[in-house]
């Protein structure tokens, strides 16, 4: 069994996304977070490693079960899903998540559902490629390409905590971390008009 997993992880970074390890301080203590489009598992893995409790979703069945095999093999719990993250709105349950992490993905209809799932306090922490990478390579679709300065708008109503465009280790990339602020108090009526 050992054997397999390691033919299958076989060519796999094993390095987390860099942006998120210089942020992981900003999700909560053993908070639980959600990777979307995992891939195959090399930020969730760090992340339950991490002591974070990790949901990984990714709408390839192979890849996530090979996830799921790494994870046990390696003494770690990560709950992983296939879930078509493009079609229709998926069922990420909102107020939910400490921190939500993405990666190298960009479905644009996606982010206000991202936005939802963070409880109150909750951070995301999300890069991907901007415009000018299609002049470098992969990817070349505009679709999965960020405008100049789109991230901070895809994210309002967060509040902007570490904010870049930059060239990050040879990519053009937008990069963000982003906190879901407390809902604000309503003003409660006392009785017999006390302050």
């Amino acid at each position: 069994m050992k054997h397999e997993i390691q033919e299958t992880r076989e060519g796999v970074p094993d390095q987390p996304a860099l942006w998120l390890t210089e942020n992981v301080g900003y999700i909560r203590n053993r908070g639980l977070v959600l990777d979307v489009a995992c891939g195959r598992g090399r930020n969730a893995l760090f992340l339950a490693r991490s002591g974070f409790s990790v949901v990984a979703v990714d709408r390839r069945e192979e890849v996530i079960r090979e996830l799921g095999l790494w994870a046990t093999a390696t003494g770690v719990v990560v709950e992983t899903r296939v879930l078509d993250l493009e079609s229709g709105r998926p069922p990420i349950e909102p107020n939910r998540f400490d921190a939500v992490v993405v990666i190298n993905y960009l479905h644009r209809p996606l982010v206000p559902v991202l936005i939802e799932a963070l409880a109150p306090h909750g951070v995301l922490i999300y890069e991907t490629f901007t415009i000018g990478q299609a002049q470098r390579g992969h990817p070349r679709n505009p679709d999965f390409l960020l405008r100049d300065r789109e991230l901070r708008d895809l994210v309002k109503p967060l509040e902007i905590l570490r904010w870049r465009e930059d060239d990050v280790e040879g990519s053009l990339v937008a990069s963000i971390v982003a906190r879901r602020r407390e809902p604000r108090d309503r003003t409660l009526s006392t009785p017999d008009g006390l302050p």
